[in-house]
This record gives structure tokens, C-alpha cells and sequence, in this order.
């Protein structure tokens, strides 16, 4: 397996696919619940140095599953096809993630995630093992593909979290 799944909760590694596709699909409102009745300040400060405010964390978790249902998409539609790795950290400066809209995002993440999962749900059993490559991990199955975007939203949360009370805006409703 690739290092970065071994990085997921057991409890999450050990779902079935179709429990996967609810708890991805269960994720769509988390970035919107997370961004409730903060102001723009709050969604723009760096409390803690070196790191993502608020509304970069928003806006990556945007972009990181909209690349993610793309990559779904071909796994489950082509043969075996060749992914390409992002700089998420690029992505930040170069398309001014602090000038984007948080709720816009986070709205945008919410319907790519129920269309997607709507897709998931349709498949048949068998359409899990399918594989992409990976430059960096190699073959990279659809269910392992899955089951790391249902944690990447949990694990972005926790960061949103820790910032909203260090910012005094408590914890997220």
C-alpha cells in the first residue's frame, strides 16, 4: 500500500466500500459547518506561523476534491490510466487562495462531493479494485483513493478547528 493510506484510521481502512462511499458522501457539509459565523478576519489569520489560514484550508479542500473526483472519474472510466502529482503548495499562492471566497468553496465542495458520491453508489462491487498509476505510489486502487479523501476532510477539520479558538471564534457548530 501506499505510505499515505497507511497514514488513515484503521477505522476508515477497515470500511467496506460502500460504508466509504456514505462516509464520503456524510463529509460534503463539514467545510461549510466549519466556516459558520466566522468574518473574514477570522478566516484570515495565521495564528499559528508557517501555516494555512482558515480560508486556504477551505479553499485546498476544494481543489484537492475536485482533483480527486477527477482521478476517481478515471479510474473508473479508463484502463489503467497515468495520474499526474499537484504541488498543493503552489496552488496557494498561485491562485490566491486568500482571495477566494470560503463559502463559495466550501459550497462547490459540497456538490462535487454528493454528484460524486452519487456516481460511487452506482458502481458495481468489482469497480473498487480498480487501479491508477501513480508516478509517486505506484498502482493507486479506487478504494484506496476513496477511502483517503474520506479522511483528508477529517484531517483538515482538526487544523480548523485548533485555528477557530486560537482566532476566538470556540469550536466548530
Amino acid at each position: 500500500m501506499p505510505h499515505f493510506y497507511e497514514s488513515i484510521p484503521e477505522a476508515v481502512r477497515s470500511m467496506t466500500d460502500q460504508q466509504a462511499v456514505e462516509a464520503y458522501a456524510q463529509g460534503a457539509e463539514m467545510p461549510a459547518r466549519a466556516i459558520v459565523g466566522l468574518t473574514d478576519s477570522q478566516l484570515d489569520a495565521l495564528p499559528i506561523p508557517g501555516t494555512w489560514s482558515i480560508r486556504q484550508i477551505v479553499v485546498h479542500l476544494m481543489d484537492s476534491d475536485l482533483i480527486a473526483a477527477y482521478r476517481m472519474k478515471r479510474i473508473i472510466a479508463e484502463d489503467r490510466p497515468r495520474l499526474d502529482v499537484w504541488d498543493e503548495n503552489a496552488f496557494v499562492p498561485k491562485l490566491r487562495y486568500e482571495r477566494q471566497s470560503a463559502s463559495r468553496a466550501a459550497e462547490l465542495f459540497r456538490v462535487n462531493r454528493l454528484v460524486m458520491a452519487d456516481i460511487l453508489r452506482g458502481l458495481p462491487v468489482d469497480a473498487f479494485a480498480r487501479v491508477a498509476l501513480h508516478p509517486e505510489v505506484g498502482e493507486l486502487p479506487l478504494g484506496v483513493l476513496l477511502r483517503l479523501y474520506v479522511h483528508h476532510v477529517h484531517h483538515h477539520l482538526a487544523f480548523i478547528e485548533k485555528k477557530r479558538n486560537l482566532v476566538g471564534a470556540g469550536s466548530i457548530t
